[in-house]
């Protein structure tokens, strides 16, 4: 069969992997709105059919979410990631919990033998992040801190594939712990995340690894595994 020489990228494409940038490098971070059709129009500098065409294909990816009356938001940072989230949208809490248990826990076992001196000082920091969230009272705030923290703890677990996995689960993640949190920050709903730190700290992975099962299976034990996790969309 011969070969045919390549075409230049056609225009919705360049608009498109300008858009997925956007998003894969935090510019626009998952649950943000993106700039309005005609802003993107005039950003980008190309038809309006173009960008519609360029955020659709992105939706259908499942990294854009279009609300009708509200705008079009980020959902996912990859298009696995947005798979994820349409696979596991309606799982039980339950199912997922003891997914994340699984990952966790073994994460940190790893990483209470892998940390760097570095990593430990940016999972402290995440910490006191995550409890400066819970004191102001602020959920959202709350639910960033805290899935970035457990991001950051599997990150320094220096294992590339289970770190990308947990990174494309991100957005299930987050849906899980809106449901799990709630409309606001209730004592019943804390967890200490202080003694997984000191255990990673101390470079004990059994005590790492049973800390993080734990806080994983926190809805479970709260008796709540039955709860669907969400479907569409949060605002």
């Amino acid at each position: 069969m011969p070969l045919h020489s390549p075409r230049r990228a056609s225009l919705t494409d360049q608009v498109i992997a300008e858009l997925r940038n956007q998003i894969t490098s935090g510019e626009w971070p998952v649950g943000d709105r993106i700039p309005t059709e005609p802003e993107l129009v005039e950003q980008l500098g190309v038809a309006r059919n173009t960008v519609r065409e360029a955020v659709r294909a992105l939706a259908n990816n499942g990294l854009l979410d279009i609300r009708q009356g509200s705008g079009t938001y980020v959902v996912a940072t990859s298009e696995l990631a947005g798979v994820m989230r349409r696979r596991f949208a309606g799982s039980r809490m339950r199912d997922f919990a003891e997914l994340r248990s699984a990952l966790e826990s073994q994460a940190a076992r790893l990483v209470a033998v892998r940390r760097t001196e570095q990593e430990l000082k940016r999972i402290d920091a995440l910490l006191d992040r995550r409890e400066r969230a819970w004191a102001a009272g602020d959920v959202a705030a709350f639910v960033d801190a805290d899935a970035t923290f457990h991001l950051s703890v599997v990150t320094a677990s220096h294992n590339e594939i289970l770190t990308e996995m947990y990174a494309d689960l991100d957005a299930v993640l987050r849906d899980h712990l809106h449901l799990e949190v709630g409309a606001e920050l209730r004592p019943e709903v804390y967890m200490d995340h202080g003694r997984l730190v000191d255990a990673i700290r101390a470079q004990n992975a059994d005590a790492a690894g049973a800390e993080a099962a734990a806080h994983a299976l926190h809805c479970v034990l709260e008796g709540r595994g039955e709860e669907r996790l969400l479907s569409g969309e949060r605002g």
